[in-house]
């Protein structure tokens, strides 16, 4: 199903002769990088509401929180909301959240819909328990 076949290929490596090594630390982030992007890939290519999803609640769960403390400063304190930015970062929360939630909403259905086509499941039954 997944189309890939392995294999060991034996490789002879020589030392270097001329020049330096151009593998440094800049490199080694690169590298570090890829791997985390490639195991984010892996895990979530298939559910990507699941984490789409976790950033949009977060987001949100904070936004609201922001609102609703600002709600309470001005109705029991009445303190002025005009001139506080933090309502327009609860604002802003809130919508970026909902733009998540809807971003995972539409990959969920992307990669099912791409499943579907190619016959392909999306997740294996490892073993079965009685």
């Amino acid at each position: 199903w997944l189309g890939v076949s392995v294999a060991e290929v034996p490789v002879t490596h020589h030392s270097r002769k001329y020049g330096r090594s151009k593998y440094g630390l800049c490199r080694l982030v690169r590298v570090l990088l890829d791997i985390i992007a490639l195991k984010f890939l892996l895990s979530y290519s298939t559910r990507p509401i699941q984490v789409f999803g976790l950033v949009g609640l977060v987001s949100t769960g904070l936004g609201f929180l922001i609102s609703l403390y600002l709600a309470v400063q001005r109705l029991f304190f009445d303190r002025p909301l005009a001139d506080r930015p933090l309502l327009l970062l609860g604002v802003l929360l809130i919508f970026v959240g909902l733009q998540f939630i809807s971003m995972g909403l539409l990959g969920e259905m992307t990669v099912r819909t791409y499943h579907e086509a190619q016959n392909k499941p999306i997740y294996f039954v490892k073993r079965i328990i009685d």
